[in-house]
């Protein structure tokens, strides 16, 4: 799977709305310049997750972007669909809606045991664990083999 710098950067700059123990709402202008996330770009995303129902914008001199949801109801899963769309796709489908001939029929079933291990991890994740830099047991446990840091 590849990280789109679009998820990236959304994840980055929610983790920033949550870290603010006021939950005031914080300028996008300010998300980009902390987390160094082109502004354009950072209009952008954050269009998708207001779509998404996962922020909400605030007009005013004190107006700015804020979660819409509290942190702990937002997955990593929940940010890269509003961003990227399925956390899987084979060819822009999804993978059970992609067909094989006989001799490669297998391959769909890579495809949907590879989107139910993301589902695992981005799932259990939210954005109040990354702001408080608490990760569930599980998902902080695969990372403690060494060979999961490995590049293969």
């Amino acid at each position: 799977m590849r990280v789109s710098a679009k998820s990236d950067y959304a994840l980055r700059a929610l983790i920033e709305m949550a870290g603010r123990s006021d939950g005031a709402p914080v300028s996008a202008e300010e998300l980009g310049r902390l987390q160094e996330i082109p502004h354009g770009f950072l209009q952008a995303i954050l269009a998708d997750l207001r779509r998404a129902g996962i922020v909400v914008s605030q007009r005013g001199q004190s107006g700015g972007w804020r979660l819409n949801r509290e942190p702990d109801q937002v997955s990593v899963a929940d940010v890269i669909r509003a961003v990227d769309g399925p956390l899987v796709s084979v060819y822009g489908l999804r993978p059970e809606a992609v067909t094989y001939n006989e001799t490669a029929s297998e391959l769909q079933r890579v495809w949907i045991a590879a989107r139910h291990s993301l589902r695992e991890v981005f799932e259990m994740v939210s954005i109040r664990a990354l702001a408080d830099r608490k990760l569930p047991d599980a998902v902080q446990s695969r990372t403690s083999d060494e060979d999961a840091w490995q590049p293969h």
